[in-house]
């Protein structure tokens, strides 16, 4: 483990070329995933069968050798494994059984209960220690809290999370009740993980910009806070990433606030200013804009040079500001890499 190159950034070490993979690496702009996702049948069908989830997570190392894999799932897992309906419509993207009153609450099972139901996630991450390349680090992963709410109260994604805050204004000890059973149930999904095999986990607070002041540290920073203590306490040594998407200036100080061995940014917040007010407290990851991967062309190399350069002070990895698009042109995804590595 020590000579991975995503695992020596972890622990702070400062690279002359950083380890590099992307979020959604692993999706719909690689024909290979086209073809085993047809050949699933179906999105969820293909997260709950490992051999083929396990081959998902391969092909974007076989093709262009990134530093690390994210085993294939999806955030929305937990709420299916606590006993919200889950199902995905073809172009449109996930519906869930909404979560609005205590009724609906009190149908979801407890946090220890969901393992039956995930097993098939941590036969992917058995799968992929003996299958990945032995340089190539293994990231495990859940949806933070907050975000996961937001789908469970709304029944869908939505644009402003408006139904998630209207029930925190409405309901409060509801909301807090959802909240904490989805955080217990992320301490053991995750921590199920890492005893698969994980070498790393990663939460995913993709809607935690829409938090604002108090209701960030509440909502966003103490819950990431609560899950990395936890996991800290049953798995000392294994590094934690955190992704407070859109977070803006609370992404200063929320590595040390929350024990977060790297913070993951955005492509909102500039390099620049990150290395100076994020990086200083460790790790960062980020930040290029999705849409590189999109158009390429010099404008690509030109911003990965400089992403480089800004965090060439101290420990970075290499990512996106959020995950590659369905539209993006894998031959851009070579350019990347080949720029960052020289």
């Amino acid at each position: 483990m020590a000579e991975k190159k995503l695992m020596r950034a972890l622990a702070g070490e400062t690279m002359a070329t950083p380890p590099a993979w992307m979020m959604r690496q692993a999706g719909r702009f690689l024909p290979e995933y086209r073809a085993t996702r047809a050949q699933a049948g179906d999105f969820l069908s293909l997260c709950y069968t490992p051999d083929l989830a396990a081959e998902v997570t391969l092909q974007p190392i076989r093709r262009f050798g990134f530093d690390a894999a994210i085993v294939f799932a999806d955030i929305l897992l937990v709420p299916d494994a606590l006993g919200a309906d889950l199902w995905f419509v073809t172009g449109e993207g996930p519906r869930l059984s909404t979560i609005t009153d205590q009724a609906g609450f009190d149908v979801l099972k407890p946090a220890d209960a969901i393992h039956d139901h995930l097993a098939p996630v941590y036969e992917t991450i058995k799968i992929l220690t003996r299958e990945l390349p032995a340089e190539t680090a293994l990231i495990g992963f859940a949806g933070a809290p907050w975000t996961v709410a937001t789908y469970m109260i709304a029944g869908r994604g939505t644009p402003d999370q408006a139904p998630a805050h209207a029930l925190k204004q409405g309901n409060r000890p509801l909301f807090e009740a959802l909240l904490d059973r989805i955080t217990e149930a992320t301490i053991e999904y995750l921590s199920a993980q890492i005893d698969a095999g994980a070498e790393v986990v990663k939460l995913f607070d993709s809607w935690a910009g829409s938090l604002k002041g108090d209701d960030f540290d509440k909502y966003a920073l103490e819950p990431t806070k609560r899950i990395i203590a936890a996991l800290k306490a049953r798995h000392p040594g294994v590094p934690v990433i955190a992704f407070p998407r859109e977070a803006g200036e609370k992404y200063i100080g929320f590595a040390k606030a929350t024990g977060a061995d790297c913070v993951a940014i955005d492509n909102s917040v500039d390099a620049d200013w990150a290395a100076q007010h994020v990086q200083v407290d460790g790790c960062v990851q980020g930040n290029m804009a999705p849409s590189h991967m999109v158009t390429g062309g010099q404008a690509l190399v030109d911003e990965v040079l400089r992403i480089k350069a800004a965090f060439s002070g101290g420990p970075h990895i290499f990512n996106l500001g959020h995950g590659i698009t369905p539209d993006a042109d894998p031959e851009n995804v070579t350019l990347m890499l080949e720029t960052l590595r020289g």
